[in-house]
């Protein structure tokens, strides 16, 4: 069975924003481009695949960049090693002022290149394998349970959002590291601010500040009480050693908390919405829960939440679909754009859990691909297989035209979400 979503503006994000093709001397039309339904992307990223593959566009700085919209071009761009990542150079296109400047104080790992870029990778990746990951499913388990256990008993309506969505990604996260979760709600509002292309400098360090201040009390009591937890590892093998210093650290593990439990809370509150609204899509996966590791991989390739997360600067002159991108320009690559190209992904707005080969680029590609990628999958599969069966009733608890979606943040998502079973 499969659904295809409309890709016209079905929903209550409204309509898109479309620009007309206009000429070079033209200002660039805006990015980033608003989605007209929720599930697909901003519909003028088919025009640009067909016509402008790699276009220029105006940031919400009034800077300039490049996208680049075809699946096999973003590939290229994100795998080329004359592209930087490196937020401190000057055409970095970041999506704000606040998020530029902070981050090339902080240098948070995401936005460095090797050999330093590989130096953390190193370092987080042996607690982000399969194997490891495999091993928390049972407290994956237990922390869905608990808090499906809590929605039921609260009688409902509930707000799906801080009550699973926020709550599953960023307890998991926290789990993994050690932090406690007593204030689940204290991290979304972290994200809010810092993730949000209105924040300005001052209000990015502030409330990455608030969250530093928890992570250094944290890591002073590990220093003395180390338990089995990647804070702690970090702490006992890297900050001790002299590996790294204690802002690295700070901003290391500030960067793993906002980045896995955004990613996560917007995809499971996406998904969710998406399976209500097609309920033949819930009952697929009730009637065959071995479908689940794929579905949720098609739902990431069709949701693409973190569609302008991948933002670089050519180091050098590229060329790209017969496109030269000067040295020191930047440059975005479009995941959506790429999962939804239908050279790559036949009917790429149909929603199908048993699409063969859906080598999708969700969590990025290349040396910078997604570290905590086995993290989010586990999480996903468990948190809406759980659901759908233990809540088969599920449904908004307002018009659909009353859910709030997330327009002006690093990844798309929902705000606000009522519901009720």
């Amino acid at each position: 069975m499969s659904t295809t979503i409309p890709s016209g503006p079905s929903g209550p994000s409204g309509a898109g924003d479309h620009a007309d093709s206009a000429p070079r001397t033209a200002r660039p039309r805006d990015f980033p481009m608003r989605r007209g339904c929720p599930f697909a992307p901003p519909e003028d990223y088919a025009r640009l695949r067909a016509e402008e593959p790699v276009a220029r566009v105006t940031l919400p700085t009034g800077r300039e960049a490049w996208v680049v919209s075809r699946y096999e071009d973003v590939r290229e761009l994100l795998a080329d090693p004359r592209i930087s990542a490196d937020i401190r150079r000057a055409g970095f296109p970041a999506l704000g002022e606040g998020e530029q400047e902070v981050g090339a104080r902080l240098r948070p790992f995401i936005r460095t290149d090797a050999p330093e870029h590989t130096r953390y990778r190193r370092m987080l990746l042996p607690e982000f394998t399969v194997r490891k990951t495999r091993a928390m499913r049972p407290a994956v388990q237990a922390i869905v349970d608990d808090l499906i256990d809590a929605m039921l008993a609260s009688g409902g309506p509930v707000d799906f959002v801080p009550a699973y969505a926020n709550a599953v990604s960023t307890s998991v996260i926290c789990e993994l590291l050690g932090i406690p979760r007593e204030n689940l709600e204290f991290f979304r509002d972290v994200t809010r601010v810092s993730g949000s292309r209105a924040s300005t400098a001052e209000q990015v360090a502030e409330a990455l500040g608030g969250l530093f201040t928890l992570i250094s009390g944290l890591v002073a009591q590990r220093r003395e009480q180390p338990r089995d937890d990647l804070l702690s590892k970090l702490v006992a093998d890297h900050l001790q050693t002299g590996d790294i210093t204690l802002d690295e650290l700070l901003s290391t593990v500030g960067i793993t908390i906002n980045a896995g439990r955004e990613t996560s809370t917007n995809m499971l509150a996406l998904s969710a919405l998406l399976l209500i609204r097609h309920p033949e899509l819930a009952r697929e996966l009730r009637a065959d829960p071995s479908l689940m590791p794929a579905a949720v991989d098609e739902l990431l390739r069709v949701l693409s939440i973190a569609d302008s997360i991948p933002l670089r600067v050519a180091a050098q002159d590229i060329e790209i679909s017969g496109h030269v991108i000067p040295a020191d320009d930047g440059v975005i690559g479009l995941l959506a754009g790429a999962n939804h190209d239908p050279e790559r992904f036949p009917d790429p707005g149909r929603v199908d859990f048993h699409r063969p080969d859906n080598h999708h680029v969700a969590f990025g590609y290349g040396v910078h691909q997604c570290i905590g990628q086995h993290l989010a999958r586990l999480e996903m599969e468990v948190a809406l297989e759980t659901l759908i069966r233990r809540i088969p009733t599920l449904r908004l608890a307002v018009p659909y035209e009353e859910v709030e979606f997330k327009h002006e943040s690093a990844t798309f998502g929902v705000e606000r979400m009522p519901v009720t079973w």
